[in-house]
Order: structure tokens, then C-alpha cells, then sequence
């Protein structure tokens, strides 16, 4: 069976940078844009072969704003990985997983069944999640009407507040009369699976914007809702003005009301609740958010992308012009088959990896990087212990935690014995509760997550 893989594409331009945003992205290097996605193009043809032996379960176009770029290049990218993956092919492996099941069937109109021109519907392949962020002001309704006819499938919106005082105060481009035309226009397109991202915890943001913006998100009925508290990340322009005492950020008893104001109100409206910041409607949870979270593996494609594929974490230059101006060879010569050739090269072999583990792997970072001349950065290399603490970490991000069968099945080992001094004090603490099968977040561990999380760090 294929292996598991998602695909994140990153697109570092923007119009403007909101001014909490320590991410990888520029609003003053638009005009490069046709040589990034050259590159970028070049980068994916260099991992052709990972691409083609595994099994593509999601596509994810993050930034930066990436509908701020002209469409021709987001097709360019959707049409390149299309030529590798013939994911639109029905000659793709079956899996029975991924087949649509009747309900599903009955879903598709007329139209849709004679486009797809297959007798059989019971063989039809649930299409790959591909999703797109954007942010209102930066599309049209021809530029999505392109990204529909592209399959993707998948909206990401930024909204944050429907307050325009409070999005100008962080920095945003749009307004929230803009957001409903942009929502409005993906919704007669034929969108139907959208996700709005919302704020919590911004300066000078009352409990009563909270419930106005929660309501007006409510009754645009959206398949998916992510709520943020906002961190302020040492170097953005909000650090600058909360340093300077411009703004204050609320006390963390009244971000607490706003998150469980916002958590009762979404489930009360018939929104599950299946992570710490995520609430979907049934059947709607992100496919990609969900398999990093299940430790599944992943290649970031662009500048600054990371990736996650046998157990190491590494992720591309945060150069700009060292990206742009990288040829395929550059790209081809560390592509994942050739960065796992050097990580087992016979010279770092010789160190004895069982003796000093600490010191090899230090080794084999620096080597990498210096063999990149920069281009790749290791992160990484994951033991088994480090891999079963970050699997408990990120599981219990999720509402329905970690599967304790899940986890045996794995990694050979049961959890509860395992992090059984870890697992007892929190327990104790009523952070965490254990049923037949899961380890998951009480309604008190919810509030204190970090707490949780520190124990398997």
C-alpha cells in the first residue's frame, strides 16, 4: 500500500503584512512573482518520484495570501503536480477507504455525474482535499471561478473580526463588507467547503464583539470556523505597539470567558468542536490539519516550507533570492531520496549513532546544512521516544485524543504504561481523562492545554 503523503505549497506574497504576522511573506517583492513559482515549479519536478509513489491525500496552498498572485500561476502549480500525480485519473490506485459512499453518491446533480462520464459510480474516487487561502480583497469572481475549474475544493478565508476598528487596528486590508462579497461570490460559484479564520484575545476587543462577530459567522452558515487567540510574536508591529503601550492586550480571565463564550456558542449552532482551535460541521474537519496532527507525513514545497517524511523535520531556506535563484540540480540534489542518502552517508555512519546519539545527529544536521549551502535545513531526527511523545503532544490537540490501540499499533507499546507517571499526574490534576480507548483533554485541560502539552515535550 502507498504510503501516506499531504502537500503544502507556500506563497510568501501579500498586499500588506497584518501586523501580528511573523510568517515567511512579503508585500514588496509581488513583481518576482513569476520566477517563485518557477522555482517552485522546478522544486516539485525534483520530488516527482516521493510524489508519484505515494498515495496524495491533501493539497494545501498556505502563505502569505496566496489568491494574491495571478491565477495563471496557481493553475501552473495545480496542472504541474496534476502531471506528476493524475490525481483527476480514474487510474489511480483504489482504495475503499476513499471511495464515496451512497450518501455521497446521491450528492452529485446530473451534471456533475454525466462530466464524469463513468458508468460505474460505486469506482469513483473521493477527490484530494485542496484548499486555498485568501483574504477579501485580493480576489475576484473570475479569479474564483478559475480556482473552482481547478478543483480546488477548499476555501480558507481570513476574516479575524467583524469589526472593521478592530481589523484596521491589526493590521488587515479588508473590511467585513468586503469579506460577505467574497464569501457571497464563493458560495454562487459553487464553493461548498469554507473555512473562516477568527481572532480572540485582540487589543481593546470586548465580549460583546465577541458575540457579534460569533453570531454574524453563524447565520453564514460555513462548513468550518477556526478561532485563534492571538500571539504576539517578538519583532511584529503589534509587539511594537503593545511595547509601547499604544495597545494592551486583555487579561488572560477575559480571554478565557471570550474562548469559552465562542467554544458553547459554535457547538450550540451544531459545530463539533475536534481540536483546541478548530470547529467544523460533520464530515467537514480539515483532512490536512488532521493528519499533521496524527503525525502523518507531509512535504512543504517554497521558501521557508517544512516538511515531515521518515521521521525527520526539515523545511527550505528562509532566503528569498537563494530560493529564486536555485536550479533544479539544487533542488534535485536534496530532494527526499537524496537528503535520506546523505543523512545515511558512510563518513556520518562511522559515528557510532548507539553511543552518541546527541553528537551524530548534531553531525548530521551541520553537514546537511553545509552541503545545501543553506537551502535545507534539518530540524530533527526523531528517536522513537521523541516520535512518541510528539504523537501523545499532538494528539491531544484533538477533542477525541489519542487512540491508545492507534498508538500500539504504531509503536508496539501501550501509552498508558509507557507515560504512566505523566499520565497519572495529569489525570490527578483532572487535565486529562482516560476511557477504554482515548486519552483526551477534560474541559479544565481544554483551558490549560499547555500545561498538558509541557509533560511530553
Amino acid at each position: 500500500m502507498k504510503k501516506e503523503l499531504g502537500i503544502y505549497l507556500h506563497i510568501p506574497f501579500c498586499k500588506k503584512k497584518c501586523y501580528y504576522c511573523d510568517f515567511v511573506s512579503y508585500a514588496d517583492k509581488l513583481l518576482y512573482q513569476e520566477r517563485y513559482i518557477n522555482a517552485l515549479l522546478l522544486e516539485i519536478e525534483s520530488q516527482k518520484d516521493i510524489l508519484k509513489e505515494s498515495n496524495i491525500t491533501t493539497i494545501y496552498i498556505g502563505g502569505g495570501t496566496p489568491s494574491i498572485i495571478d491565477v495563471k500561476y496557481i493553475k501552473l502549480v495545480i496542472n504541474k503536480l496534476n502531471e506528476i500525480l493524475n490525481f483527476n485519473n480514474s487510474n489511480i490506485e483504489i482504495d475503499k477507504s476513499n471511495l464515496l459512499d451512497n450518501n455521497e453518491r446521491d450528492l452529485l446533480n446530473n451534471n456533475e455525474k454525466d462530466l464524469l462520464n463513468i458508468e460505474n459510480l460505486n469506482l469513483i474516487k473521493k477527490p484530494i482535499e485542496i484548499t486555498i487561502e485568501l483574504n477579501p480583497g485580493t480576489v475576484t469572481k473570475e479569479k474564483l471561478e478559475q480556482y473552482y475549474n481547478l478543483g480546488i475544493n477548499r476555501l480558507s478565508i481570513g476574516l479575524q473580526s467583524t469589526q472593521d476598528k478592530l481589523l484596521k487596528q491589526i493590521g488587515r486590508i479588508h473590511t467585513y463588507s468586503e469579506f460577505l462579497q467574497t464569501y457571497k461570490l464563493a458560495r454562487e460559484i459553487g464553493f461548498k467547503n469554507i473555512n473562516i479564520d477568527l481572532m480572540i484575545g485582540l487589543p481593546n476587543q470586548s465580549i460583546e464583539d465577541i458575540k457579534e462577530t460569533v453570531e454574524n459567522i453563524i447565520n453564514l452558515n460555513p462548513e468550518h470556523i477556526s478561532v485563534y487567540s492571538l500571539i504576539v510574536e517578538q519583532g511584529t508591529k503589534i509587539a511594537e505597539l503593545i511595547d509601547s503601550g499604544d495597545l494592551k492586550l486583555p487579561d488572560e480571565d477575559l480571554e478565557r470567558m471570550e474562548y469559552s463564550y465562542v467554544k458553547n456558542k459554535l457547538e450550540l449552532a451544531g459545530f463539533n468542536q475536534y481540536e483546541i482551535s478548530n470547529f467544523a460541521k460533520e464530515n467537514y474537519y480539515s483532512k490536512h490539519n488532521v493528519n499533521c496532527w496524527k503525525q502523518k507525513e507531509y512535504i512543504g514545497f517554497g521558501i521557508s516550507a517544512h516538511s515531515y517524511f521518515e521521521n525527520i523535520r526539515f523545511s527550505n531556506t528562509e532566503d528569498f533570492n537563494k530560493y529564486i535563484d536555485s536550479g533544479y540540480s539544487d533542488f534535485e540534489k536534496f530532494n527526499i531520496k537524496n537528503l535520506l542518502k546523505n543523512i545515511n552517508c558512510s563518513e556520518l555512519e562511522e559515528e557510532t549513532i548507539i553511543e552518541n546519539q546527541e553528537l551524530s545527529r548534531a553531525k548530521i544536521i551541520k553537514y546537511i546544512e553545509l552541503e545545501s549551502k543553506g537551502l535545507k535545513t534539518i530540524h530533527e531526527i526523531q528517536t522513537t521516544e521523541e516520535k512518541q511523545k510528539e504523537y501523545m503532544l499532538l494528539g491531544l490537540r484533538m477533542l477525541e485524543g489519542v487512540s491508545i490501540s492507534e498508538f500500539k499499533q504504531k509503536f508496539g507499546e501501550n501509552p498508558i504504561y509507557l507515560f504512566r507517571e505523566s499520565l497519572s499526574k495529569l489525570v490527578e490534576e483532572e487535565l486529562i481523562k482516560i476511557d477504554l480507548d482515548n486519552i483526551f483533554l477534560t474541559r479544565k485541560g481544554l483551558d490549560l492545554a499547555n500545561l498538558v502539552w509541557e509533560e511530553f515535550v
